[in-house]
C-alpha cells in the first residue's frame, strides 16, 4: 500500500524544512521497522507552505506475532501457579511445563493478533509531526494546544485510497490539498497518483529540483549564488525569474556593497559583463506566474533605487571621518559583556598581531619576550613600516563597525573596513589585510589572501577563543551563540593552508580545556576536510601538533608511502616492538647498545641499519624519513625471525631492547607507528 502525508500550514522559514524533512522521513522509517509494516520506499518534498512525505510498500497490517511467558517453576505450590494463570487470564490447566534451558516452568504461548495499518498511523503520524524539532514553536490554535512552527491549515492523510484520520492542531485530516495562495484552488482532492498532477494544476511545482530548474532557466546569465539559490527555491511554490535594471550611476559604489544590497536585502541575483564587471542589471525570482506588464519588474527597480540611495548616502556620509578616528569610538561599542568593548579588543587583537608577526618573521624560533618588547618599541616609532602591516591592519580592523554602512548592511562588516581603507590612503596591504580579517567564514571558504591578512584573522580568532574560554563562554553540545567552533576551524584552516609555523599550543595561554577543544578541530580538519585516514592521524598527533605546518607534512609523507608494500609490515614490527618494551618495563636505555654483545646476522644488520639512518634522517625530508623506515623491513623481519629478545642472559636481553628502543626512538619523530591499523588487523577484528 502507498501513503501520502501533506501538512499543510503558513510559510515555513526555508532554512528550516530540511530538518523537518529528515525528521519526518526517520520517524516513519523507525515506525515501519518496529511495527514490521514491510520494506518501506519512503520520499519527501517540501515547499514554503507543505511538507509531504510519501511511502511504498507499506503492508496492510502488521504481522501476528507469538511470544512465551514464563511462570513459577515446575517445583512451584499449587497457590503459586494459579495466582500467575489468574494473572495471565487462564486457568493452571491452559499451562504448560518447558524448559527454559535450566529449569522446568510453567508457561504459555501468548498469541498478539497484528493491529491494522490504518490505525497504527492514526495514532502515530500526529505526535510525529508535532515532534519535528524546530528552534521555536508556538501554541496552535491558542494556549495549550499543540506546538508546531506554524499555523496548521489543512492535512492530508492517505493510505492507498482511505483517509488516515486524525486531529492535529483543531484540523482533521483529509483528501484535500491546497493549491498556491494566490493562482491556485483553495481545496481540491488529490490521491497518491495524481498528487503532483493535481498540484501543478494549481500552481505548486513539488519537487525542488524543478523549481531550482525553473530559476536556472532565465535568460539572462546571472552570476549564481548556489546559497541564495537554495534560499530562492525554499521560499517559492511556482518560481518565475524576472530580469530588471538599475541606473548605471550606482556603478561607481563599490560592487561589494551593490552586491551585498542586491543579495541579502533583496534577494536578487547580479549579473556581470564578460570581463566580470558587475552590470547594471538583477535577476529578481517571483512566486507567481509571470508579469506581463511589468509591474512587479517595475516594483523591483523601485525598491532597489532605494536601497541604493540609502547605501550611497551612507558611503559618503562614513567618509568624513577616517578609520583611525574611529576606533576610539569602539569603546562605545560592546563586543560581550564579560570581555569588555570592542576597543578593549582592539587592544589585545592588535599586540596579538605584533606577537605573531614576530613569530611569522622568524619560523622556528622561540620569540622571547625581550623581542617582543622590541618589537612593540620599533612599532611606536615606525608604525607605517613594512614588517608592521599587519598589526596596523588590527589597529584600524573593528574601526567600520561604527559605521552607518555597516550599521544598515552588517554582512559587510571587514569589507567595508577594507574599501575604506583604501579610500583614505591606508597601504595596500592594510587595505587587504581588514578586507579579508574576517575569512574564512566557512570551510568552504578561502583563507586571507596576504600574510598580513593571516596574522590579523589569525590574531582576531585567537583572542576570541583565549577570552571566552577563559570567562567560562565555552560551547556545549550543539549549542554555541558565539561561534568559537566556527573561530577555532578558521584558525586551523588558516595555518595550515597559510603554511605558518607557529607555536600554536603555546599561544593559547595555558589553557588545557582550550587545547583539547582546538584538538579536536584540528583532527576534524585532518579527517574530514582533507581526508586523511584516522589512525594516520592518531600516529602523527602521538608525536604532537603543536606546529600544524609539520604535522600536514608528515600526515602527507605517511598518505604518500603508505600504499608501498613495505609499509604496512613495518608498522605492524613497530607495534610488535613497542609491545615488547611495554611488558619489559620501565628500562634504562640511556648507555646505548653494546656493540660487542651484538650477533653476527640479524642483530647486527638491524643495528648497522639504526645507525645509517640516524646518520642521515636529519637532512632528509618528512617523505625520505617515512622512505626510509620501510626500507628497514627486511631488517626487521629478519630479526623477529632469528632472534629472541627475551633470553635468560640479562646483559643481551637488556641489549636487545636497547636497541630496539633505539630504533622506536629513532622513528619516532615522525609518528607512532604502531598507531597505523594495517590490513592484518581489519581482518581479525572482522
Amino acid at each position: 500500500m502507498n501513503l501520502l502525508l501533506e501538512i499543510g500550514c503558513e510559510e515555513i522559514p526555508d532554512w528550516l524544512l530540511a530538518g523537518a524533512l529528515e525528521h519526518l522521513s526517520n520517524s516513519l522509517a523507525t515506525l515501519a521497522k518496529d511495527r514490521q509494516l514491510g520494506d518501506v520506499t519512503i520520499r519527501t518534498d517540501a515547499t514554503p507552505r507543505r511538507l509531504v512525505v510519501r511511502a511504498e510498500g507499506i503492508l496492510e497490517r502488521e504481522p501476528d506475532s507469538q511470544e512465551r511467558v514464563w511462570g513459577p517453576a515446575k517445583s512451584a505450590p499449587p497457590a503459586a501457579v494459579a495466582g500467575f494463570a489468574k494473572k495471565q487470564g487462564l486457568s493452571p490447566e491452559d499451562l504448560e511445563v518447558v524448559s527454559d534451558g535450566k529449569v522446568e516452568k510453567f508457561s504459555f504461548v501468548r498469541k498478539t493478533t497484528g493491529v491494522d495499518t490504518l490505525s497504527i498511523l492514526s495514532e502515530a503520524i500526529p505526535q510525529m509531526v508535532l515532534k519535528t524539532p524546530f528552534p521555536r514553536t508556538m501554541y496552535w490554535p491558542g494556549k495549550g494546544g499543540a506546538r508546531f512552527i506554524r499555523p496548521i491549515r489543512w492535512v492530508v492523510a492517505l493510505l492507498g485510497a482511505d483517509v488516515i484520520s486524525f486531529e492535529i492542531a483543531g484540523v482533521w485530516s483529509g483528501n484535500e490539498s491546497s493549491g498556491h495562495r494566490k493562482l491556485g484552488a483553495a481545496r481540491f482532492p488529490v490521491t497518491f497518483e495524481n498528487f503532483e498532477e493535481k498540484l501543478r494544476e494549481n500552481f505548486v511545482i513539488l519537487s525542488a529540483a524543478e523549481r531550482e530548474a525553473r530559476i536556472r532557466a532565465v535568460p539572462t546569465k546571472y552570476k549564481c549564488d548556489n546559497a541564495l539559490l537554495h534560499t530562492l527555491v525554499n521560499l517559492t511554490e511556482w518560481p518565475t525569474p524576472i530580469t530588471g535594471t538599475f541606473d548605471t550611476e550606482f556603478l561607481t559604489l563599490p560592487k561589494e556593497v551593490l552586491i551585498t544590497v542586491m543579495r541579502y536585502h533583496q534577494k536578487y541575483f547580479s549579473v556581470e559583463t564578460p570581463d566580470g564587471k558587475l552590470a547594471p542589471t538583477f535577476v529578481a525570482v517571483t512566486n507567481t506566474d509571470g508579469d506581463p506588464d511589468g509591474l512587479i519588474r517595475h516594483g523591483n527597480e523601485r525598491v532597489l533605487r532605494a536601497r541604493f540611495n540609502d547605501a550611497r548616502f551612507f558611503w559618503n556620509t562614513d567618509q568624513k571621518k577616517k578609520l583611525e578616528d574611529r576606533v576610539q569610538d569602539l569603546g562605545n561599542v560592546t563586543f560581550q559583556a564579560k570581555l569588555g568593548t570592542y576597543l578593549e579588543k582592539t587592544e589585545r587583537v592588535t599586540e596579538l598581531a605584533l606577537i605573531l608577526q614576530e613569530y611569522v618573521a622568524h619560523p622556528g624560533h622561540a620569540v622571547t619576550d625581550a623581542e617582543i618588547k622590541d618589537a612593540k618599541v620599533r612599532y611606536a616609532f615606525n608604525p607605517d613600516k613594512s614588517e608592521f602591516h599587519a598589526v596596523r591592519a588590527a589597529r584600524l580592523a573593528k574601526a567600520d563597525l561604527t559605521t552607518e554602512l555597516v550599521k544598515e548592511f552588517t554582512e559587510l562588516q571587514g569589507v567595508i573596513g577594507g574599501l575604506y581603507a583604501e579610500a583614505q590612503g591606508e597601504h595596500p596591504e592594510v587595505a587587504t589585510a581588514i578586507y579579508d580579517h574576517y575569512k574564512p567564514v566557512s570551510m568552504e571558504d578561502s583563507i586571507p589572501r596576504t600574510l598580513a591578512g593571516q596574522v590579523v584573522g589569525l590574531a582576531d580568532k585567537l583572542d576570541t577563543l583565549r577570552g571566552c574560554f577563559k570567562v567560562g563562554l565555552v560551547p556545549t553540545g550543539s549549542k554555541d551563540p558565539l561561534g568559537l567552533r566556527r573561530a577555532a576551524q578558521g584558525l586551523v584552516k588558516i595555518v595550515v593552508e597559510g603554511k605558518l609555523r607557529l607555536p600554536l599550543r603555546h599561544l593559547l595561554g595555558g589553557d588545557a580545556q582550550l587545547e583539547e577543544f582546538l584538538l579536536d578541530r584540528v583532527r576534524y580538519y585532518f579527517r574530514e576536510i582533507r581526508g586523511f585516514q584516522y589512525d594516520e592521524v592518531n600516529a602523527v598527533f602521538a608525536n604532537g601538533w603543536d606546529d600544524l605546518t609539520d604535522t600536514e607534512e608528515r600526515l602527507e609523507a605517511i598518505r604518500e608511502v603508505r600504499p608501498t608494500e613495505n609499509f604496512e609490515p613495518v608498522a605492524a614490527g613497530f607495534k610488535r616492538i613497542k609491545n615488547i618494551l611495554r611488558q619489559a618495563g620501565a628500562g634504562n636505555y640511556s648507555a646505548g647498545v653494546n656493540g660487542a654483545l651484538l650477533e653476527e646476522g640479524p642483530e647486527s644488520a638491524l643495528f648497522s641499519a639504526i645507525v645509517e639512518a640516524r646518520d642521515r634522517i636529519e637532512t632528509l625530508t618528512w617523505r625520505e624519513k617515512v622512505q626510509a623506515l620501510a626500507s628497514m623491513r627486511p631488517y626487521i623481519d629478519q630479526f623477529f625471525d632469528k632472534v629472541m629478545v627475551n633470553v635468560p642472559d640479562p646483559a643481551l636481553r637488556q641489549n636487545r631492547l636497547t636497541l630496539l628502543h633505539t630504533m622506536l626512538a629513532e622513528f619516532s619523530t615522525i609518528a607512532d607507528f604502531s598507531e597505523i591499523v594495517t590490513s592484518s588487523q581489519t581482518m581479525e577484528n572482522k
